[in-house]
């Protein structure tokens, strides 16, 4: 998940933060239904932050968020003034209903509180909101990621690309960075003209987490240029573990 800044007018103070980690797991019973979020101040003056709760959506984009708190989580403390150079606890605990038919999604965001100031050279004040996906899957549920279809397709630029269709049969959320996707291309004649494997930690720095809810199906293309923009593909996806 990636950082936003807003910017408001209230003085040229700017702070600095770290949040971890920035994608949660949580089950709907048991040691699973809890988990901490860390926050540290980098900066040399107090942090005042909040932490709001909405549910997301699912697309064949990715997610999407609906604005709405639907207290099924619950974060303490809610707010908190954390000093330079010191880290402030939060405890994530899912408190919904425990018979989920699939995963539910949310954003935590930890937002930055504007804070008044007798500096009076400017009147701009940098915020910073950090958005932490949690999900919370059945217990005892388990990702059932597959590569239904793979075909050539074309990357931003307009270049032959592989465009994969992964489908989850679980009831389970999943992620395609934790595990690897192999892709090959043959040429019309038959000839392997192209073989490369991504690795969890690449699928993840180019296309992100590549997360795929219970029951859901998504169509990602991956960060590579083929040679040739005919023939066809194979991929094969291979959990971690």
């Amino acid at each position: 998940m990636a950082a936003s800044a807003a910017v408001l007018g209230i003085s040229t103070a700017v702070y600095a933060m770290t949040v971890q980690p920035v994608v949660i797991d949580l089950t709907t019973s048991g040691r699973g239904m809890s988990q901490v979020i860390t926050v540290e101040n980098t900066f040399d003056k107090p942090l005042p932050v909040e932490l709001r709760i909405e549910a997301l959506d699912l697309t064949a984009d990715g997610v999407k968020p609906t604005g709405r708190d639907t207290g099924e989580l619950a974060v303490f403390p809610p707010q908190a003034l954390i000093q330079p150079g010191q880290r402030q606890n939060f405890r994530v605990q899912y408190v919904g209903d425990p018979a989920l038919a699939r995963s539910k999604h949310f954003f935590i965001t930890v937002a930055q509180l504007p804070v008044q100031t007798t500096d009076t050279q400017s009147n701009i004040q940098l915020l910073y909101n950090f958005q932490v996906l949690v999900s919370v899957s059945p217990d005892g549920a388990k990702p059932a990621l597959t590569i239904a279809s793979a075909e050539i397709g074309k990357d931003a630029e307009g270049g032959p690309a592989p465009v994969i269709t992964v489908s989850n049969a679980s009831a389970a959320h999943g992620y395609l960075s934790r595990g690897r996707v192999k892709v090959t291309q043959f040429a019309p004649d038959g000839r392997q003209v192209f073989s490369k494997q991504f690795t969890g930690p690449e699928l993840q720095q180019t296309i992100g987490y590549g997360l795929i809810g219970g029951g859901q199906t998504r169509r990602m293309t991956l960060p590579v240029r083929l040679p040739q923009p005919d023939g066809r593909i194979e991929a094969q996806f291979t959990p971690e573990g």
